[in-house]
């Protein structure tokens, strides 16, 4: 992941100035409500292909790919091939780094 920019505060530490570019993919990622439809659909570490979650959640196979390839850009989730077939699950640690990214850059700021 991308390092944030940071500036030293009164002896605090680094706090974040500017969110890394990684973090700016996974607010994107997550602003969609297609997306957060999806993301909803790897629920308990389940693990789908394209196929499986165009059909679930009511997607063209091409949409359902490319709402993918946007999500694992933004860590929400990774993929691993599998034969022929590639399937996704949700990816925590990617969330979880957005996440205290966001939430170091929010304390500093407000």
């Amino acid at each position: 992941m991308a390092e944030a920019v940071a500036v030293e505060a009164d002896g605090a530490g680094e706090v974040p100035v500017e969110l890394s570019s990684d973090t700016h993919d996974f607010l994107k990622a997550l602003a969609s409500p297609t997306r957060q439809r999806i993301m909803m659909l790897f629920f308990q570490g389940a693990e789908l292909s394209v196929g499986e979650v165009a059909e679930r959640a009511g997607l063209g196979q091409s949409t359902a790919s490319e709402q993918l390839a946007l999500m694992r850009r933004g860590g929400m989730v990774t993929a691993r091939r599998d034969g022929k077939v590639i399937r996704y699950r949700g990816d925590r640690d990617g969330i979880r780094r957005a996440l205290a990214e966001l939430q170091a850059y929010l304390e500093v700021c407000c």
